[in-house]
């Protein structure tokens, strides 16, 4: 290749405006990860207290019934870190209940691992905390200097960390620069330090190697037993709309057309109305058959989308219904069929059950699940062991590593919400 067409070895891009703004605000959540992260610390700090407190009185028998409360508290300021942790990054899942004793709790490893978080954490993240809340002030100060120096006394007026007195203009303006430079600094180690300042955490309170894969093996169990149970429980109700509606009307077809024949033979001049009946006992098993493979699988998902197919349910709901549906492109069939049937269950009990005058469906994408919301002004109460279907529903939900929440208090408004998840 000529020289000429290879790009420099050293040429740079110049720096983007909009370059700037991302460091910047890297740097802003790095700071609301540390002010955070102040918090937990202090928390850590009396809990560390507390133990070392209870560890000495423990020699004396004292402490044995401090145990159970320290044990609790060291949990419970532990979860508070966890939830932290969980909002700015993947997930920390926490153990059960902590140990009630002595002797469980030194054999526990979750314990002994969040006291050794509580030990870091109350003075690296107190450390960490206060020089992330102290760099930035320090930049806006000096930065500022040559605002304010000039009304403070001679002796006062020196940088944020009084390497030389200012006594001039010249000198004021360079504290100016110095706090720019200190304004650069502090977007540079920010986003380190924050960090830093969460890495004991994720590296002590989340479970030991192989807890995850155990825990998702017992959750791919009871899933798979759920898609058991569900695709059982819609075979037995298709065997049973078959059999107690299509099936008996072509019995009856069949019946009224062996009589009209009949009828002929002997010119009856009953053979026009018994030929009429059996006509119309057809047109309902058809009628029967279409709502049974509508049931299993409507084509309108098919032939056009999701949020057509729950428009028609909202359409044909006895109670006013609205659709609310902010989706783009189309998921796969087992998912949308399953979003078609919770809606189709729900909005079911709404109208037998609830007593509402409205209700609403939203439907968003995001997170990579698909999440449904119903919502109704009904009498509430809804309970999922009370024979209205809700058990179906979550099962349903579950088959496809789902979840569903129910909130339903006396009074209203009853709210049933499923995530389902469908990708990216």
């Amino acid at each position: 290749m000529p020289a000429h067409d290879a790009p420099p070895a050293t040429a740079q891009e110049p720096a983007r405006p909009w370059d700037v703004f991302a460091r910047a605000r890297t740097a802003l959540d790095a700071f609301e990860h540390l002010v955070g992260g102040i918090g937990t610390a202090i928390l850590a700090l009396i809990t560390l207290l507390w133990l070392v407190f209870t560890a000495a009185a423990c020699l004396f028998g004292v402490g044995l019934f401090l145990v159970p409360g320290t044990l609790r508290a060291l949990r419970a300021v532990a979860g508070r870190e966890r939830v932290r942790l969980s909002r700015w990054g993947p997930e920390v899942i926490g153990p059960g209940p902590s140990p009630t004793g002595l002797r469980q709790a030194v054999a526990d490893p979750a314990t002994r691992r969040e006291v050794g978080w509580v030990a870091s954490h109350a003075l690296l993240g107190t450390v960490l905390g206060l020089v992330g809340l102290t760099l930035p002030l320090t930049s806006a100060t000096d930065a500022a200097f040559p605002l304010w120096w000039s009304f403070v006394p001679p002796s006062e007026a020196t940088p944020s960390l009084g390497l030389w007195t200012v006594t001039d203009w010249p000198g004021a303006f360079a504290v100016s620069l110095l706090g720019i430079g200190w304004f650069a600094v502090t977007l540079a180690v920010a986003p380190g330090m924050a960090r830093l300042q969460a890495w004991p955490g994720r590296r002590l309170l989340t479970p030991p190697p192989g807890t995850d894969l155990v825990t998702r093996v017992a959750e791919l169990t009871a899933t798979r037993a759920a898609a058991l149970d569900a695709h059982a429980t819609e075979l037995r109700r298709i065997e049973r709309a078959l059999h107690d509606g299509t099936q008996n009307r072509l019995v009856a077809v069949t019946v009224l057309l062996g009589a009209s024949r009949r009828a002929v033979s002997r010119g009856s001049a009953d053979a026009d109305a018994l030929l009429e009946r059996a006509q119309d006992a057809a047109e309902q098993a058809l009628a029967e058959l279409r709502a049974v493979v509508r049931g299993i699988l409507p084509p309108v998902l098919a032939d056009r989308s999701l949020t057509d197919a729950l428009s028609g349910l909202a359409g044909s709901c006895p109670v006013p219904c609205r659709v609310d549906a902010d989706v783009e492109g189309r998921f796969a069939a087992s998912v949308e069929a399953t979003a078609y049937f919770v809606v189709a269950e729900a909005l079911t009990n709404v109208a037998r059950h609830s007593g509402a005058r409205a209700a609403s469906v939203t439907v968003r994408h995001r997170d990579g699940r698909l999440w449904l919301k119903v919502t109704d002004d009904g009498r509430g109460g809804a309970d999922e062991h009370g024979g209205s279907g809700l058990a179906g529903i979550r099962k349903r939900v579950e088959a496809l590593d789902g979840v569903l929440t129910l909130a339903s208090p006396p009074g209203g408004p009853t709210t049933l919400e499923a995530g389902l998840p469908c990708g990216s």
